[in-house]
Formats: C-alpha cells, sequence, structure tokens
C-alpha cells in the first residue's frame, strides 16, 4: 500500500532556507523507501494572490455558471483542495517570521480551509471534513520558542489543521538556528533523526 505525502514549503530564502532543508530530508528519506510518493509544492515559487471578495465570490456561483474569470479565480483553491485530498500525509516546513507563518503560507491555507468543503458549521461549532489524514510540521525558527508563549505559531498551525479535521499532528523543531553553529548544528541533527524516524514510521 502506497503513503502519498503532500510536502509544502514556504521559505523565501529557497535553497538557503532551513526550513527547506528539513523538507529535503524527508523527502530524500521518503524517496530511498518503498511505498511512499512525494508530492512538492512551493508556496514562495509558485505564489499565491492574497483572497480577495472577487476570488471569495466565485466559490460561491455552480461551477455551471462562472464567468470564464470566475473560473479562473476558483481554480486556485479547487487544485489546492484536489491536491490535499489526493494524499495521506501533509508535510509542511514552515519558517518562523515574526513570530507566525509566511504570507504565502496563509494564502495556501485561506484556499484550503473553506466551509463546505473542508469544514462545517454545525450547532455544536465547526465540524473538520478532512477525515484519515496526518500531519508534520517542520518549524525551523532562528530563536527558541516552542513551549513558550512566544510560540504563537504552532497553536495557529494546529488550530487550522484541527479545522480541517486534521487532528493527528506531530511536530519536529529545529531551533537556535541563528545563535551560533553550535547551536544550529546540533539542532540540525537533532530534528534530522525525528524526520527519518517519522518517516520509518510511514
Amino acid at each position: 500500500m502506497t503513503t502519498r505525502a503532500l510536502v509544502i514549503t514556504s521559505s523565501i530564502l529557497a535553497e538557503n532556507g532551513q526550513s527547506n532543508a528539513l523538507a529535503n530530508r524527508f523527502i530524500e528519506q521518503a524517496n530511498a523507501r518503498d511505498g511512499i510518493d512525494v508530492t512538492q509544492r512551493d508556496v514562495v515559487k509558485n505564489t499565491l494572490p492574497h483572497l480577495d471578495i472577487s476570488e471569495l465570490g466565485a466559490w460561491q456561483v455552480a461551477a455551471a455558471e462562472r464567468s470564464a474569470e470566475q473560473h479562473k479565480l476558483a481554480a486556485h483553491s479547487e487544485t489546492l483542495l484536489a491536491e490535499l485530498r489526493a494524499n495521506d500525509v501533509l508535510v509542511i516546513a514552515v519558517p518562523m517570521y515574526n513570530l507566525g507563518i509566511p504570507s504565502q503560507l496563509k494564502a495556501w491555507f485561506d484556499r484550503v480551509l473553506r466551509a463546505g468543503e473542508t469544514f462545517r458549521y454545525t450547532e455544536k461549532g465547526p465540524q473538520g471534513l478532512v477525515e484519515g489524514k496526518r500531519a508534520i510540521i517542520l518549524a525551523a525558527r532562528g530563536g527558541q520558542y516552542a513551549g513558550t508563549e512566544m510560540d504563537s505559531q504552532t497553536p495557529h498551525l494546529k488550530s487550522m489543521l484541527g479545522l480541517m479535521g486534521i487532528k493527528d499532528t506531530q511536530v519536529v523543531y529545529a531551533e537556535g538556528l541563528n545563535m551560533g553553529e553550535q547551536y544550529r548544528d546540533a539542532a540540525l541533527k537533532e530534528a534530522f533523526q525525528a524526520i527519518d524516524q517519522l518517516v520509518e514510521g510511514l
């Protein structure tokens, strides 16, 4: 049985990004094993525009009734939704920018977090519609934030994933990457080992 993994990268530093190094480690280990099929999406190289009212409105129009422009706008979300649904594991490689996630990654979430598609509203609150999937967050930070009040990024990501129904989420941190070579090397080594173990468990 093949496990399908969707790897989302979001570093503006391209090959110099430490979160991309974490993603590359995952991809290399996954490709070295049988039974894992990896799809990559770089939301920086393939940047999405900020969500606006025109695109939001296109979602509300039945496909058969959309104009050519509305079809084009709706395709952003529909392509990403199809990609998400086609995979079993969502791997999000994310740097920390000003205590949050890159705006490019937020634009991706804005297209896949859709009422009626990935969650619905009920009398008991939102209910996720994405079932049977797990998520792995590969978080690269210049400082050390995990487990502190300064880490607003992790709860944000887990909340957005949970809204879709993805509750099985594991986080690999590589922290202190800008605190000197010793911190960086140790953090990356530990993160790579954790990634290797996660891939072995897929």
